[in-house]
């Protein structure tokens, strides 16, 4: 047993510090960015938000709104035909990742999928990224198709990010042991890791190797994808802020035929596993809660926010597009 006496932070825990700036106006702020990654050898250009691969909010419904600028990492329920059907169109390929699990199963019905039509982009989501078997399972992928793009996760400390660059495996990381809103991994194992330090510790190993992040979890106002960029973050995930809305794939609760709210729950909530792997298992505890999230009409109105709450920052900072916002910012504790 040892501690780690280094102060480590949340989102809440600072804020960003305003600088003179030279940009004339918040239209004229950049939020596209280019990436190059390195494992794939492939490129993307857009705006780098990205919609969990949760079974509400990773949607073909939510794809279709945000891409092509924005990314929706596809949840891993739906049958083979709806998948051949969607990823077999052309307006698709270039915004939406195809979500697997490590199990045989999930390689299976990538390779079936793969044989039809021309997959680019896969998440590999398990909740522990520290194990063994997790990093021979990416290894396998990439051997089996070299020029696919990777995202894959989760950790929250470099050392793992390291190897799973290193050995070739990942091309984006996905960051973040426990802060989401219907996360309880924290409550229940005690095991997580504050999620601003995590982005700022991860993608400080990953850009050292020309690597890439995606922080997943614990944004629940514009300003913390604010924060998560500026922390370094490549890419940012989200769960909760874009639940509630028209694109979600979700049982809603109506009041005189009318939305008024949706439930909302983790994948690995007792009601996720009751729903997709028969109940839960005697051996394991359920990390994930339910919650009421309000309707919060199309999905347009929120990514409006969070752009525009993107580009005032990088105006009060002095950057002119998202690329710099980072080299930019310089983040105040809180008393």
């Amino acid at each position: 047993m040892r501690i780690d006496n280094e102060p480590k932070l949340d989102y809440d825990d600072v804020l960003i510090r305003p600088k003179r700036s030279e940009a004339p106006s918040r239209s004229t702020i950049k939020l596209e960015r280019k990436y190059r990654f390195l494992n794939s050898k492939t490129t993307w250009s857009g705006i780098p938000i990205v919609a969990s691969n949760m079974d509400t909010t990773g949607s073909f419904e939510m794809a279709a709104a945000l891409g092509p600028q924005m990314m929706t990492c596809i949840h891993k329920h739906y049958s083979n035909e709806d998948l051949l059907n969607f990823f077999g169109s052309e307006e698709h390929q270039a915004c939406a990742f195809f979500t697997i699990g490590i199990g045989d199963g999930d390689f299976a019905k990538l390779r079936e999928i793969k044989e039809h039509v021309p997959v680019q982009y896969v998440c590999v989501d398990v909740a522990n990224g520290y194990t063994e078997y997790f990093i021979d399972r990416i290894m396998r992928l990439r051997q089996s198709y070299p020029k696919i793009t990777i995202m894959a996760g989760n950790v929250a400390t470099p050392e793992m990010v390291q190897e799973l660059l290193i050995t070739g495996a990942a091309d984006i990381i996905k960051v973040g042991i426990g802060p989401g809103s219907v996360c309880t991994t924290r409550m229940k194992t005690g095991v997580g890791y504050p999620q601003l330090s995590a982005i700022i510790e991860c993608a400080d190993a990953a850009h050292g190797l020309k690597g890439h992040v995606c922080a997943d979890g614990g944004c629940r106002t514009p300003g913390d994808i604010v924060k998560a960029l500026a922390a370094g973050a490549d890419f940012v995930m989200l769960g909760g802020m874009l639940a509630g809305h028209d694109e979600c794939q979700a049982e809603w609760i109506e009041e005189n035929g009318q939305r008024v709210a949706m439930k909302f729950y983790g994948m690995s909530s007792k009601t996720a596993m009751d729903k997709y792997t028969g109940g839960m298992k005697d051996y394991r505890a359920a990390e994930g809660t339910d919650s009421i999230i309000l309707y919060k009409g199309p999905v347009s109105n929120t990514l409006q926010d969070i752009c525009g709450g993107v580009r005032s920052a990088c105006a009060y900072v002095g950057a002119t597009s998202l690329k710099d916002l980072s080299k930019c910012t310089t983040f105040v504790r809180r008393a």
